[in-house]
């Protein structure tokens, strides 16, 4: 049995779609709103309603289950990034010894020997080391900046222009929530690895912010400019869209941390996923661009 949380995100619908694609395996998955799952996934997925931060849930979902895929939703409104987190999951970790789970994949950031505070990346490693105390068999999937987080500027951009708190001229490495979810389905797949691990996941690119406005205005025909938030500014907007001081804060310190290349080390010894920024720009943001 594979259990799934998350199921209604871009990376648990991604992946869902993948392990009922004839899969020989149960599936069973979390949903606070079960319908708001694909009416195939209700078909063809063993459905428990609740929140897998809820010690019940988790409990009645693990029952029977050898492999889990943990994603720890975002919540703008907590005070702690890192109490988010780890609150989120201890649950599953006492779950997952009371039921005997034999293996995790987990949805964390590349980085973790970093060294420094990386705001809500940093929560993401603590969420690592505590799953690992379980003692489980696990993956923590390694990720740097979603293509993905673009589509929420997917009205500045069709009117030539996108903003981070990034710099211009330092690298983001990015990359795109269908390669996180075919890595995530591949391991959840698979029954023969053991021990505690990380899979880097990051598309072939090497961009800085401004080369990623190069080719928008490539793929769109029009052309797209880049402009850095300043950090005061960027924590001020967030605080006005009701976000916490708290996640605010912790954005702001991921945003530095990946200027000052966070990602850079993983980065350059793995090995790189499929699709590259280009693509997803004509396969994915085009479309939403020109709804």
């Amino acid at each position: 049995m594979i259990v799934v949380t998350a199921p209604t995100g871009q990376i648990g619908r991604g992946l869902l779609a993948r392990l009922l694609d004839g899969a020989e395996e149960p599936v069973r998955v979390i949903a606070r709103d079960p319908a708001a799952l694909d009416p195939a996934v209700r078909e063809r997925a063993e459905v428990v309603e609740g929140s897998h931060a809820d010690p019940a849930t988790v409990a009645t979902a693990f029952e029977g289950a050898d492999t889990v895929f943990w994603l720890v939703p975002p919540d703008p409104r907590a005070d702690d990034v890192t109490g988010h987190y780890l609150d989120f999951t201890r649950p599953a970790c006492e779950a997952i010894g009371r039921h005997g789970v034999r293996r995790v994949v987990g949805v964390s950031s590349l980085g973790r020997e970093f060294g420094e505070n990386a705001g809500n990346l940093s929560s993401a490693f603590a969420m690592d080391a505590l799953i690992e105390t379980t003692g489980v068999a696990y993956r923590s999937l390694r990720m740097p900046f979603f293509m993905e987080n673009l589509l929420m500027q997917a009205e500045a951009i069709r009117h030539g222009a996108f903003h981070l708190p990034n710099a211009a001229d330092r690298t983001l490495r990015l990359v795109a929530t269908a390669d996180v979810a075919a890595t995530a389905a591949d391991l959840l797949r698979v029954p023969a690895w053991s021990g505690q691990s990380s899979v880097p996941v990051l598309s072939p690119d090497s961009l800085t912010p401004r080369e990623m406005a190069t080719t928008l205005s490539e793929v769109l025909g029009t052309p797209v400019a880049f402009h850095r938030t300043p950090i005061a500014g960027f924590r001020a907007t967030m605080l006005q869209y009701g976000m916490s001081e708290g996640w605010a804060r912790g954005l702001v310190d991921m945003a530095l941390a990946q200027d000052a290349g966070i990602y850079e080390p993983e980065a350059l010894a793995a090995e790189p996923s499929p699709t590259g920024f280009r693509q997803w720009c004509e396969d994915v943001l085009r479309p939403a661009v020109r709804g």
